[in-house]
């Protein structure tokens, strides 16, 4: 898969999501702040979202649409909304800055409109948030402009997920990317079940990876070595900004810890290779070998007390000593002489 001119997948380092989220509290300079702030520490991609208060919800005083606990106990779904929405108009500034920064933006659309306005910016990629996972249509849309697709799969189960992922490759998605998602905010690191991403990448045949809403940045090292090639975590220039989604994003310095730990931990995964490496070679001579213990004069028998395995390693593998016990020495050998089969009788 190919976000722009990023290509995504293990073969790849990971490709880092800073989702900006609501956490421009309404103040576009704010925004590209962040923008600023998440390309300064190496994020592949700024990501935003595209949804109204009345595209997401409708007013409405019924209980159903009031919040109950978390993060945003007593406001309405419509208030909520309101307080976090990223206003449209702001969408082409933000698409021109990105540009001019040198860092990828792309978005979450929350209907119809906002791909078809995401569309007219040439929006190199979508993502569909995992509220929105079962919205089928919805997913069928994105998959029709032919771009590529990432999916947090939240609170589908593993019927949804694979609904979602029919969905979108049906109507034309051929590069597609399902994120390990829990939605709580924050999320508590054993809600995870981080092996779950292997079991996505067999079951779905897709590219995984994790949206990260836990408050520090283990789970998502973690699931690098458990072949999630995209993380994605909110993003904010202070926790304490009293913004809707401040209070469980990362800061700056820790956005760049993120994008140096995942790096390194994409490195240490490697491939299989049971060779000597890089930092093992001036090593290797500290291994075990056989040495003549004691002086050995030409035509003595070997034995246990003039032969030992022992550190440095210039001489005969000590799997050999069995084989050169009870033979003769083929010339005198010396105190502190690496054996080898030369200097051993046939």
């Amino acid at each position: 898969m190919r976000i722009a001119s990023r290509d995504i997948g293990p073969e790849f380092p990971p490709y880092l999501i800073a989702e900006m989220s609501a956490n421009h509290n309404g103040d576009i300079e704010r925004a590209f702040r962040i923008m600023e702030v998440a390309r300064a520490a190496g994020a592949d991609a700024l990501k935003i979202q595209s949804y109204t208060a009345d595209t997401i919800t409708i007013r409405s005083d019924r209980p159903e649409f009031q919040i109950k606990g978390g993060l945003w106990d007593g406001r309405s779904l419509h208030d909520l909304y309101s307080w976090a929405q990223m206003p449209w108009d702001w969408h082409g500034p933000l698409f021109d800055k990105a540009r001019d920064l040198g860092i990828t933006i792309f978005s979450s659309p929350f209907d119809f409109t906002a791909v078809d306005m995401l569309e007219k910016l040439d929006a190199p990629a979508y993502k569909i948030a995992s509220f929105e996972a079962i919205d089928l249509p919805l997913i069928r849309h994105v998959a029709q402009t032919g771009k590529p697709m990432i999916i947090s799969s939240g609170m589908a189960d593993a019927t949804e997920i694979a609904e979602a992922v029919d969905a979108a490759r049906d109507a034309g998605c051929t590069e597609l990317v399902v994120l390990l998602c829990v939605s709580g905010y924050p999320a508590p690191a054993s809600d995870y079940n981080l092996r779950t991403l292997t079991d996505m990448q067999s079951r779905f045949g897709v590219l995984t990876g994790l949206s990260d809403h836990t408050i520090d940045n283990t789970a998502a090292i973690a699931a690098v070595g458990l072949g999630a090639c995209v993380i994605e975590k909110h993003v904010t220039l202070d926790r304490n900004g009293g913004g809707p989604d401040d209070s469980f994003s990362l800061e700056p310095d820790e956005l760049t810890a993120l994008v140096e730990a995942s790096h390194t931990a994409w490195k240490a995964l490697g491939k299989v290779d049971y060779g000597h490496k890089s930092s093992e070679v001036q090593n290797v001579i500290f291994r075990r070998s056989l040495y003549a213990v004691a002086d050995i004069p030409k035509g003595a028998l070997l034995s246990h007390e003039n032969v030992r395995s022992i550190r440095p390693g210039w001489g005969l593998a000590p799997k050999h000593l069995e084989a050169v016990i009870g033979r003769r020495a083929a010339r005198d050998i010396p105190r502190a002489t690496p054996l080898a089969f030369e200097l051993i009788e046939d």
